[in-house]
């Protein structure tokens, strides 16, 4: 029984040699591609160049696109944007009064409640722990999660939302038992 293996012929003009490198046919960064051989693929490269075509502004504007890899971006001051509500959460807290928080943790006055609890878990806190031990181990969550620090990936921020949320869940329950 014989088996006959199909090659691709490589995609150059007039070659008849295996195409098994890649080559773009657009600069759209599309999955579109051709097939060329070692020889076809080296003399592409060395004439490829992805700006060609393209005026001053247009090559400028692209590589300050490229930045935040071709993804609208918010302005940090704008009034909805998350890491702005995140970091002004972090920051103003309500909870000051250090020795006011203190007594009513130490004399077991805060009675926790179930989403508290799954707060506290979320944080990977002890329940009860003081405030500003919490407000450590958040701000650590923070630069751990943030989606800048891991390439954008948005398994990050959905995981940095959570902990967000978990934060303000412990925040609002310790402001409300110490009356602030």
């Amino acid at each position: 029984m014989y088996y006959y293996i199909m090659k691709t012929i490589c995609d150059w003009n007039n070659c008849f040699d295996v195409g098994e490198y890649k080559a773009p046919v657009e600069k759209d960064n599309s999955k579109n591609y051709r097939l060329l051989c070692l020889k076809h693929v080296k003399e592409f490269n060395r004439n490829w160049n992805y700006f060609a075509g393209m005026t001053d502004n247009q090559v400028i504007e692209f590589l300050k696109s490229d930045m935040t890899w071709h993804k609208k971006t918010q302005s940090f001051s704008s009034s909805d944007n998350f890491f702005k509500v995140l970091w002004n959460n972090v920051l103003n807290d309500g909870l000051e009064d250090k020795s006011l928080r203190d007594q009513i943790i130490f004399n077991n006055k805060i009675n926790f409640n179930q989403n508290d609890i799954k707060a506290f878990g979320i944080l990977g806190v002890k329940v009860g722990l003081k405030w500003d031990k919490i407000q450590e181990k958040f701000k650590k969550l923070v630069k751990k999660f943030h989606p800048d620090i891991n390439a954008g990936d948005k398994s990050f921020e959905e995981k940095l939302k959570i902990i967000t949320l978990a934060y303000t869940q412990l925040k609002n329950t310790y402001r409300q038992k110490i009356g602030k």
